[in-house]
């Protein structure tokens, strides 16, 4: 029997030249129910991934990972508890996970910060940082299982000190104090993992300024082209390096 495959009709962008599709890999993805966490999941899907798809809602999850042919499992990254399920139910299931992409985030109030309080902030660094910090902690062992462990953090330009006081950048024009905040500290504790975790690498992807539910379909780029740097970094190579931030046009220097 021969097996012939046909190239993909659909082009991919430059900056997945040279992705690794043939190694058969296990992908977690929290908040993956919709968004670009789902477009995330079904890239993957075609480049030959196993995903499993992390929602809190479990209609909306199921319903995903039926639509992708994926499996769901049920996580609500604010919750210890849920987050431990997660991890144990992955355990028993895989044994193992090789690429953990924290995608699942919120937003939170746009505009004069006057009237915020502690638990508008609480809300948001829950899921945005505590969030990543309890599932990465409990999906740990199940990487070190990986012989290519990887660690994709969704973080944003709007974390980005340059980028938001770029006049020509969108993210200068948008006033959203918990949001931006939140992925400062989620870009500062991304260099932190890669600088600690042996033998994982940790990198951080800002999607750009992407039409999805988080900003009421706003942005001008289409979701497939928001999840180009999170499927760059889930599929690259192991010699590409940690710590690093990247865009779908490139490289992000930290001090940017």
């Amino acid at each position: 029997m021969v097996l012939v495959f046909l190239p993909s009709k659909r082009p991919w962008p430059a900056s997945l030249a040279g992705i690794n599709i043939g190694r058969m890999t296990i992908t977690f993805i929290t908040g993956a129910n919709k968004g670009l966490g789902r477009e995330t999941a079904r890239r993957l899907i075609e480049c030959g991934h196993t995903v499993l798809v992390g929602a809190r809602n479990r209609e909306q999850g199921e319903e995903a990972a039926a639509a992708l042919c994926a499996r769901y499992v049920p996580i609500d990254v604010t919750d210890d508890a849920s987050v431990a399920a997660a991890a144990a139910n992955v355990a028993e299931q895989e044994g193992s996970i090789d690429v953990l992409i924290n995608n699942a985030g919120v937003h939170g109030p746009v505009g004069d910060p006057s009237d915020l309080t502690a638990a508008d902030a609480r809300a948001i660094f829950d899921v945005n940082v505590i969030g990543v910090v309890r599932t990465t902690t409990a999906f740990l062992p199940l990487l070190r299982r990986s012989d290519d462990p990887l660690i994709v953090n969704v973080s944003s330009g709007m974390g980005s000190l340059a980028l938001t006081h770029d006049p020509s950048r969108p993210e200068s024009h948008v006033v959203a104090p918990l949001y931006t905040s939140s992925k400062a500290a989620l870009t500062m504790l991304t260099t932190q993992y890669a600088k600690a975790l042996k033998g994982i690498r940790v990198n951080a992807a800002d999607p750009g300024y992407t039409a999805t539910d988080l900003n009421g379909h706003s942005g001008p780029q289409t979701v497939t082209e928001g999840t180009d740097a999170i499927v760059a970094l889930a599929t690259e190579g192991s010699s590409a390096g940690t710590g690093r931030f990247v865009s779908r046009h490139g490289e992000i220097p930290w001090s940017s």
